[in-house]
């Protein structure tokens, strides 16, 4: 996004979809007093006009593209207005398809749509749509302002997950389960460290993070060291790379200084205590009887996500072993190569989507606009005798909230 003719692209969009708006906004202020209805019609092309300003700033100005507090926040907001628009124009347009019927009928019939019709012969607007389109399009940006509050909401989801061919040892293992730190997206210290002490108060056997430690850069670790290098169990701590890490979203001057990035970032992992897994697999054993953890690079099955795991390199040497974890950040990878392929892997973790930061869950229900993209998004999933757990992410990217979908923190016990 960094092309300023996008960014001009975009602006053009905006400014059909705010006159477009604008006339909803007229017929439901029609009934107002004079001095109220222009307060309203100004003050909707003011906001207007400073979206536009700051987006078509955005590509000029480095500060713009550096702040935490206008990547976070301001554009979140810039966002949460053109979505709240685009879905109110949704009811605007059946209006408008509404208006074209009854005119085509008051010209073939005359007689029966003539009370169609106002004064000038056209059909006037629905105010009834108008309001309903305004009211949605609102109730969604308001919805994501209040997810503002939510970003460091952590959720405990606690999982038994039964396998017939745990090793005796292993049985009642705990695993504690994170994904999508996204430590760049972090303005929170104290919050932060709430949700390590929420997974230290665990007590696990063994933890595992799934990738995404940082948005872009190595260095976005730098404040938040001392709160992740807290992670300690018995069994160790275990990450692997998420498509974030490799630092692909942002302009670098040089291929060298993109890779110099990645390492420092393996050198992250090892200064908190992690081992990081990179296309390989350890064994981890327990009271002589051991199981095996495969980690691999990311590798995503969405075209425009990169494919840098390798299970070839990562599984062999794993298959005398009774027991298998996969860790693998997308888990795109499940279906289109994980079950196919390596039908032996008892349980893989993934992370990746953050369940879109956005949607709607309850015990009977699960919803979110992800879920158009990615069959497996949230939760457990299972195919025969191998199960698939999808990690809702431990922070966020993006929009600096979550609504419906709260952070979480996956307590997973082998039985």
């Amino acid at each position: 996004m960094r092309n300023s003719s996008t960014w001009w692209i975009i602006a053009g969009i905006m400014v059909l979809l705010d006159f477009y708006v604008f006339q909803a906004i007229k017929t439901v202020s029609n009934n107002a007093a004079d001095k109220t209805r222009m307060t309203i019609l100004t003050g909707y092309w003011i906001i207007s006009a400073c979206t536009l300003i700051v987006l078509l700033s955005f590509p000029y100005i480095q500060a713009l593209q550096t702040s935490k507090i206008f990547r976070n926040y301001v554009f979140a907001i810039l966002a949460g207005l053109f979505f709240s628009k685009l879905i109110g124009s949704v009811f605007f347009l059946m209006d408008d398809f509404r208006r074209i019927a009854m005119w085509i009928t008051a010209k073939i019939f005359p007689s029966t749509g003539a009370h169609f019709a106002d004064e000038g012969g056209g059909i006037t607007r629905s105010v009834f749509l108008s309001w309903v389109g305004i009211g949605v399009g609102g109730g969604l940006f308001s919805t994501l302002i209040f997810g503002f509050s939510n970003k460091y909401n952590y959720q405990i989801k606690r999982i038994k997950l039964a396998f017939n061919n745990v090793p005796a040892a292993f049985k009642g293992l705990k695993i504690i389960h994170i994904s999508d730190i996204h430590s760049g997206s972090f303005q929170n210290k104290h919050a932060v460290q709430h949700g390590v002490d929420m997974i230290l108060k665990e007590n696990a056997d063994l933890i595992l993070f799934t990738g995404d430690l940082v948005n872009d850069r190595h260095s976005e670790m730098i404040e938040y060291m001392d709160v992740f290098n807290q992670l300690k169990a018995p069994l160790g701590v275990f990450s692997t790379l998420g498509n974030h890490d490799y630092g692909d979203y942002v302009h670098w001057s040089s291929v060298e200084e993109k890779q110099k990035n990645l390492e420092q970032l393996k050198i992250v992992h090892a200064q908190l205590g992690w081992r990081l897994l990179m296309n390989e697999h350890v064994v981890l054993e327990k009271n002589d009887q051991e199981i095996a953890l495969i980690g691999i690079e990311n590798w995503g099955a969405k075209a425009r996500f990169p494919k840098y795991g390798k299970m070839d390199k990562a599984y062999p040497g794993s298959e005398k072993y009774p027991f298998k974890i996969l860790m693998s950040h997308d888990p795109s990878h499940w279906d289109a190569e994980v079950r196919s392929k390596y039908p032996d892997v008892d349980l893989t973790l993934s992370g990746h989507t953050h369940g879109f930061q956005f949607g709607i869950e309850n015990p009977y229900f699960k919803w979110s606009p992800v879920q158009w993209m990615y069959k497996q998004w949230a939760g457990l999933y299972e195919e025969g005798k191998q199960k698939l757990y999808v990690n809702r992410g431990f922070g966020f990217i993006g929009y600096p909230g979550r609504v419906g979908i709260l952070p979480e923190i996956t307590v997973i016990e082998l039985t």
